[in-house]
C-alpha cells in the first residue's frame, strides 16, 4: 500500500514568472494564471496548501476582450445604500486602472475562502511594460 504525498507549507519551492498579457484573450489568461498561483502545474499538488508559485503580469492595458465587451460587459459596484449601484463599461475601467480587470478575472478562477485570499496575493499586474521584481529573477513564462 503507497501513501499520497502531501505537501508541508514550509517544503513548497516558489518560482517567480513573468507574463505578458499584450494581445492575449482575458479569460483564456487568467485560467493559465490561476493554475500556476494555486500551484496545479506541480506534481506536488496539494489542495488544502498553497503550493503556487508567483506570477507577474505586464502590458495589462493590452489585454484584449472578443465580440463587444469592451463596451457590453459591465462590472458593478454598490455602496450598500439604496440606489446605489454603479455600473461602468470595461471600455472605461481600462482606461482608469486596467490592473484591476486581470486581478477581478483571477480572482473569480481561485477558492473564495482563506488560501484564496493567501493565494491571490501572490499575483502582481502592472499596466506597462515594467516592474519592480527584477531582483526575484522571474522566469518569462509564455501561454
Amino acid at each position: 500500500m503507497t501513501n499520497t504525498y502531501m505537501a508541508k507549507p514550509d517544503e513548497v519551492e516558489r518560482n517567480w514568472y513573468v507574463v505578458d498579457a499584450a494581445g492575449k484573450t482575458l479569460g483564456r489568461l487568467a485560467s493559465e494564471i490561476a493554475k500556476i498561483l494555486r500551484g496545479k502545474h506541480k506534481p506536488e499538488f496539494t489542495p488544502h496548501v498553497d503550493t503556487g508559485d508567483y506570477v507577474i503580469v505586464v502590458n495589462a492595458e493590452k489585454v484584449e476582450l472578443t465580440g463587444n465587451k469592451w463596451e457590453d460587459k459591465l462590472h458593478y459596484k454598490h455602496s450598500n445604500y439604496p440606489g446605489g449601484l454603479k455600473k461602468t463599461p470595461y471600455e472605461e475601467l481600462r482606461k482608469k486602472k486596467p490592473e484591476f480587470i486581470i486581478q477581478k478575472a483571477v480572482r473569480g478562477m481561485i477558492p473564495h475562502n482563506k488560501l484564496g485570499r493567501q493565494v491571490v496575493k501572490k499575483l502582481k499586474v502592472y499596466a506597462g511594460p515594467d516592474h519592480p521584481h527584477e531582483a526575484q529573477q522571474p522566469e518569462e513564462l509564455e501561454l
